[in-house]
């Protein structure tokens, strides 16, 4: 806790986009006016801190933005604040605009900027984990996983139907450069017989061999789901290992990409972010600082940012056994 009196604040969203985003920028906006302070929005995250790009904002700057997915506030990564020199500039505009906390909606890479802006120049930050990945420690939800996973479960789900009308293999490519919750939720949830994912070590020969079994008792209708960052790179790489084993299987490849990252957000997580919204701000007020609001077993959480980041979220193996039962 800290005495430090926090009366303007700032709220950026940086890093990938994920749907929820705007309802967390609703919710800090609100919440901070109704409690007296400024809010100042900061637009394209640290690039618009250090260009200045900083906007007043007040209750009708988020009227009827809690339904759109992505951010209005924008989102880049920014290699000039990762400098010291950056970093500086951004500082002067913040005092030029009187804004003495930050409240920085994004994932890992976010907070190990704002962990290192608050440590050089004592601003007080508050992160909300914003992430389609799920990877964060220290909470059970991240603003947009939801979405992003319903998009996925509703995509393949319509892979299904062409799969079963010509006896083939799909092999469906999902974000998760790092991690594998996309791949593990919408592979269970749309009956995949086999889930990569870059947390567990892929047995090909395994793969290989429970591919070749069930093409022998006819079960030519197959599904992989695949995250983006699994051991054999991309679903076009597995797909032509799967090939060169298995001749005579009909193997198609589709990567679902970007479109898991647009889209109205859920119920869940326009609840989520208004949560967490309204919590970081809330934070500052009572000085509790740097650190990122979270919500395990509906309660909600606070993580310093320092563990946040050198943490992530673990995948049991407990699930990918069931993978493999309920896939039999």
């Amino acid at each position: 806790m800290s005495t430090k009196k926090v009366t303007k604040i700032g709220v950026l969203t940086s890093g990938g986009d994920s749907p929820g985003m705007n309802a967390a920028i609703r919710a800090v906006v609100r919440t901070g006016l109704y409690n007296g302070l400024e809010v100042f929005g900061i637009v394209r995250g640290y690039s618009g801190m250090i260009d200045d790009d900083i906007i007043p904002m007040n209750g009708r700057s988020v009227a009827n933005i809690i339904q759109r997915g992505g951010t209005i506030l924008k989102t880049a990564r920014s290699q000039e604040f990762m400098t010291a020199e950056g970093r500086a500039i951004a500082y002067e505009n913040l005092q030029k605009h009187g804004i003495n906390g930050l409240v920085v909606i994004g994932g890992d890479g976010s907070f190990r900027g704002a962990q290192k802006f608050s440590s050089e120049f004592n601003i007080p930050c508050i992160g909300i984990p914003g992430t389609i990945d799920r990877d964060m420690a220290g909470t059970d939800s991240t603003i947009g996983f939801d979405t992003a996973v319903n998009t996925a479960v509703e995509a393949i789900d319509k892979i299904r139907d062409t799969m079963d009308a010509h006896d083939r293999l799909f092999i469906v490519e999902v974000m998760g450069r790092d991690a594998g919750y996309i791949a593990l939720h919408s592979g269970i949830a749309t009956g995949a017989e086999n889930i990569l994912i870059p947390e567990t070590k892929t047995d090909i020969e395994e793969l290989i061999t429970s591919l070749t079994e069930k093409e022998k008792r006819k079960k030519l209708v197959n599904l992989i789901v695949v995250a983006e960052g699994g051991e054999f790179g991309d679903a076009n790489g597995l797909a032509a290992i799967v090939k060169k084993r298995i001749p005579t299987a009909d193997v198609r490849v589709c990567i679902l990409g970007h479109i898991q990252r647009g889209g109205s957000p859920t119920c869940h997580d326009r609840l989520v972010a208004s949560h967490m919204g309204y919590y970081a701000v809330e934070s500052l007020l009572n000085g509790r600082f740097n650190v990122m609001i979270g919500v395990i077993n509906n309660k909600i959480t606070y993580t310093p940012l320092d563990k946040a980041v050198k943490e992530r979220q673990r995948i049991g193996q407990e699930w990918m056994r069931i993978v493999k039962i309920l896939a039999s």
